[in-house]
């Protein structure tokens, strides 16, 4: 049962970076911010010693890059 949390972890991870690489190439503020939402188990290293707790950061560049396109359209 365990490794089923395994695989939606990473699972939302993969596809949080293929939306990210959709949402760059098609320039959609709404494509961004679904990958933005698919990243949040990242924030999982938040917790994690040294530098890997700046993982949970990356979340972050999708939110700020579906905010920024979404203005510029506008």
């Amino acid at each position: 049962m365990d490794h089923w949390i395994g695989y939606i972890f990473w699972g939302l991870i993969g596809t949080g970076m293929l939306l990210f690489i959709w949402g760059i190439w098609k320039k959609s503020w709404k494509l961004l911010r679904m990958s933005g939402f698919a990243l949040l188990p990242m924030l999982y290293f938040g917790g994690a010693p040294s530098w890997l707790r700046y993982l949970a950061l990356i979340p972050l560049i999708p939110f700020a890059l579906s905010f920024y396109t979404k203005r510029r359209k506008n």
